[in-house]
């Protein structure tokens, strides 16, 4: 399988001169330990995977450094956190940067250990599947914001993107950019794998099916207000059990919670979070959408897109090195809702996103209750959508297609 260029490998070779360690997080297979590897081809390399080195990390801490050749990368170190106080020692030992990398797969668990043993001294980056750039070789790495600058740059380097609907459907995970590995039998061994260790490792699942099912009927919710006891319903469990599970697969990687727009003002504003599956190709496989066609013409092809948009939306902010805590959505009480809301300093830039060619006016009707946030400005306006080049809406709105994202 080639490696496709990742972009955020600037970005890690920044971080390695500005702290000691550099912890990259991501959901499994979403090419975490390549990207380090590629990058820096100069590093040895362990990984916990290998159960002598697991079993002597697990130990004898102190032994397991010893003799050992830096600087080094150490993969899934979320399985020993005893590991976390010795790499303190060792950072302290030397002014020198860059000394370790780290990989992991379980975001809640590490920075929970980095946090309390390694403050001040690491850095850490999150890794998303292959972002639309990647595939095409677009250079651009800055984050999706529709001012006039951004557009501009990315209209200097369009390329359309073909056989969409492809793309979403085959999802992206590097390993399935082999077009000889079977969808289906990947994500099967995927789900299994990640019961099987990640959600044993985080939570006492008793009922493996009922765990399988809580992601299905999160897949099924996927671009859409989550709320709990509809879940609890469906699998039934308590609320309680609901927000445990979400907790773990949103650490996992596996989802990503957006939460409303709203501070101290806006009173009328629903407070319950939207939830996307990071990944559509996982996405399609829990909800057995088996094929492209199916998928773009089934009952949640909107959302289906909409959470590609996103997706690819948070993979322009992580791979620039932020961690796109100023992604939210707006929804009132009067059911007055906007997709996204991008705070960039006391700038607002509410975004729609529509599986359609077709531009209307009417997708930007709710724009103007930004209006009402005190001591925030509304920025430019866009609708993400399927039309094949930039169409002012108004002034200050502009459909961009996909590949401006």
């Amino acid at each position: 399988m080639t490696y496709i260029k990742r972009a955020i490998e600037n970005v890690l070779k920044k971080a390695r001169t500005q702290s000691k360690i550099v912890l990259l997080t991501g959901a499994r297979q979403v090419g975490k330990t390549t990207v380090i590897r590629e990058t820096f081809p100069q590093y040895a390399y362990l990984t916990l995977d290998d159960e002598n080195e697991l079993m002597l990390a697990k130990t004898d801490p102190r032994l397991f450094f010893r003799e050992r050749e830096y600087p080094l990368i150490i993969d899934e170190v979320q399985y020993v956190p005893e590991l976390f106080r010795t790499i303190k020692l060792i950072a302290d030992r030397s002014a020198e940067m860059g000394q370790l990398f780290l990989t992991g797969s379980q975001t809640y668990s590490l920075l929970s250990s980095t946090t309390e043993s390694l403050s001040g001294r690491v850095t850490v980056l999150e890794l998303l599947g292959l972002s639309l750039r990647e595939r095409f070789g677009i250079s651009c790495n800055e984050p999706f914001l529709p001012d006039d600058g951004y557009i501009s740059r990315r209209k200097s380097e369009y390329v359309p993107y073909r056989h969409l609907w492809e793309l979403i459907h085959r999802g992206s995970m590097p390993e399935l950019t082999d077009e000889g590995r079977d969808w289906e039998w990947f994500y099967r061994d995927y789900v299994r794998t990640y019961l099987e260790r990640d959600v044993r490792l985080m939570i006492n699942v008793k009922d493996e099916l009922k765990f399988r099912n809580f992601l299905t009927s999160i897949a099924a919710r996927s671009g859409q207000i989550l709320i709990y006891d509809e879940v609890a319903r469906d699998v039934g469990i308590d609320i309680k059990t609901v927000q445990h599970w979400l907790s773990v697969v949103a650490a996992s990687g596996i989802v990503r919670i957006v939460h409303t727009y709203a501070n101290n003002i806006i009173k009328r504003v629903i407070k319950s979070p939207k939830i996307y599956m990071t990944d559509t190709g996982l996405l399609c496989y829990l909800l057995g959408w088996k094929t492209p066609e199916t998928a773009e013409k089934g009952a949640m092809s909107g959302n289906i897109f909409e959470t590609f948009v996103v997706s690819e939306i948070l993979k322009s902010y992580v791979n620039a090195g932020f961690d796109a805590e100023n992604i939210y959505y707006y929804r009132d009480a009067d059911k007055k809702e906007i997709d996204l809301v991008i705070a960039d300093g006391d700038v607002l830039y509410p975004v729609e996103i529509k599986k359609s060619a077709q531009v209307s006016r009417e997708w930007i009707k709710n724009f103007d209750v930004l209006k009402k946030v005190p001591g925030k400005k509304i920025g430019k306006g866009a609708v993400v959508c399927l039309c094949e080049h930039p169409v002012p809406i108004t002034e200050d709105v502009t459909a961009l297609p996909i590949e401006f994202i």
